[in-house]
């Protein structure tokens, strides 16, 4: 009996040390860094046909890949559905998952998805298989994202991340944080050039048509205009509108999604109505009163602003009228994108002209089932002919919680146009 005594002890401490063995075990399979990529099952959905109209509602937005996917951004987490005009969200075409970095930007060129992490990381998706094409080191990003439920901020409008494919170039992706500025190619996701960008004083605000990444520079003296190109990473002309005040507020305007391929600007100063236009090109921005208004946007070669309750189509480069509509009542610009200028109405229907000849090409309410129009519009996307839009409850709260602030649990509504 006393030697069963004295085993005890001895069999207790040892059943400890198994119990600790294990519990570091399973915490590490937890805890620890860790990717879960899950690729397609299934063939790579054809293009679309869909006819002008409503076509889905989501509870998160989407960004539209090769005009053949639905590619969605989670906290940990970026993954795809089909087909891109499917009425609803459905079980994911593929999935990648990282642990414990948190997503913070998607931005798509061509069929290679690219995620940004808050370690800085960049991992390359090839768009129709769901696998990992590549991975590369960027900086990290600066503050902390502020993403709501939809994920718009990291699929629509990605902080500090931007593509773009000038003319005649291959396309490069940037991303930009604390420690500097990244290109790399997205096909093959090879860095081409790293340069120090101060995120402190220079605020890179998107990436130009023909390949320049512009940044607002605080840094020394008052603000400037910066561009960079991103072929080379080669800081080129600064430039200040003539007297503009020392602060300096800048809207890119003709962009692709996520202020990517921006053919103009406008430039005010803090809390200025009234701003002035720029075209962007090789030389310094040319003026293009055109785009003065605050709600002016640029399709093309053709400046689009509702004046006086009528929408007008001006040539963005001499500021000629090319074409009046006065059928349109307050409605207002809401997107752009090629062969297209998207307008939505007090009522909530949804207009699309072509901006060379403000011809229409489809007019619908923006409405689905039983939800009304009884919302108010967040933020709205538009790719590969498709608008979506955030819809917000009346009146907004943005202080509310995500309940308060989306209009119903399917807030994201999508049309073909």
């Amino acid at each position: 009996m006393g030697l069963e005594k004295g085993r005890r002890p001895l069999v207790l401490a040892a059943a400890v040390l198994l119990a600790a063995v294990v519990s570091g075990a399973v915490a590490w399979r937890v805890l620890a860094p860790a990717e879960v990529s899950t690729p397609a099952r299934g063939g790579y959905p054809p293009a679309p046909t869909a006819a002008p109209g409503v076509v889905a509602r989501l509870p998160v937005a989407p960004l539209i890949v090769d005009g053949r996917l639905r590619v969605y951004a989670g906290d940990r987490q970026v993954y795809a559905d089909r087909p891109v005009d499917g009425r609803h969200r459905t079980t994911p075409y593929w999935s990648y998952r990282r642990w414990p970095a948190s997503l913070q930007g998607v931005v798509a060129s061509g069929t290679t998805v690219v995620s940004r992490w808050s370690d800085g990381r960049l991992v390359g998706l090839d768009a129709r298989t769901g696998r990992v094409a590549w991975r590369a080191d960027g900086p990290e990003p600066v503050g902390e994202r502020t993403a709501r439920r939809t994920g718009a901020a990291t699929v629509w409008e990605p902080r500090g991340l931007f593509v773009t494919e000038p003319a005649g170039g291959r396309p490069v992706v940037v991303a930009v944080g604390r420690g500097g500025a990244v290109a790399v190619d997205p096909d093959a996701g090879t860095a081409l050039w790293r340069t120090d960008v101060d995120p402190d004083c220079r605020d890179a605000i998107g990436t130009t048509a023909d390949g320049r990444l512009v940044t607002v520079d605080t840094c020394a003296g008052p603000a400037a205009v910066e561009f960079i190109d991103v072929r080379t990473g080669t800081a080129g002309s600064r430039w200040r509108p003539p007297g503009a005040p020392g602060e300096l507020v800048v809207t890119l305007v003709g962009c692709r999604a996520g202020r990517s391929d921006c053919a103009g600007l406008r430039t005010a100063g803090p809390g200025d109505d009234a701003g002035q236009g720029w075209l962007l090109g090789d030389a310094a921005p040319a003026a293009a009163p055109a785009l003065d208004a605050p709600g002016a946007e640029l399709a093309g070669e053709v400046a689009v602003a509702v004046t006086d309750g009528a929408l007008v189509g001006r040539s963005a480069r001499t500021g000629a009228e090319r074409w009046r509509r006065g059928d349109l009542g307050q409605a207002r610009v809401v997107a752009v994108q090629p062969g297209r200028v998207h307008l939505l109405t007090p009522a909530n229907d949804l207009v699309t002209v072509d901006p060379a000849t403000g011809v229409q090409r489809s007019w619908f309410t923006l409405n689905i089932g039983s939800d009304g129009v009884g919302w108010v519009p967040g933020e709205v996307y538009a790719e590969a002919g498709f608008v979506a839009v955030e819809r917000l409850r009346r009146p907004v709260d943005p202080q509310g919680d995500d309940q308060r602030y989306f209009y119903n649990s399917e807030p994201v509504i999508v049309a073909a146009t």
